[in-house]
């Protein structure tokens, strides 16, 4: 059974940073897939905000690159997404996920909130 905890978050004012926190426990595929995706509002739906595999490859959505930072720690099973210059709209609920080997569906962390005040 995956369990993923995640840390991190909270209120911040625009333009300020915060850093999230995800550790994977389990039986856990070498080769995976760690990220975050964010669900900005209520019946929104869940959208990618980076990833990263176990190889170092990341991808951002486009409206966070230059700005959000993913790493990994393969031996310990954790990412963290460093955000700085954070946004109003970057406002919402940030899930951790793991996909683990990476063609298999993704486990989900419980989300944690992220408020940047205008």
């Amino acid at each position: 059974q995956v369990q993923l905890a995640e840390s991190g978050g909270g209120l911040v004012q625009a333009g300020g940073s915060l850093r999230l926190s995800c550790a994977a426990s389990g039986t856990i595929h070498s080769i995976n897939n760690m990220g975050w995706y964010r669900r900005q509002a209520p019946g929104k739906q869940r959208e990618l905000v980076a990833v990263v595999t176990s190889a170092g490859s990341t991808d951002y959505a486009a409206s966070v690159k230059g700005r959000f930072t993913i790493s990994k720690d393969n031996a310990r099973n954790t990412v963290a997404l460093q955000m700085n210059s954070l946004k109003p709209e970057d406002t919402g609920v940030y899930y951790c996920y793991l996909a683990s080997p990476p063609w298999a569906g993704p486990k989900w962390g419980q989300g944690t909130q992220v408020t940047v005040s205008s």
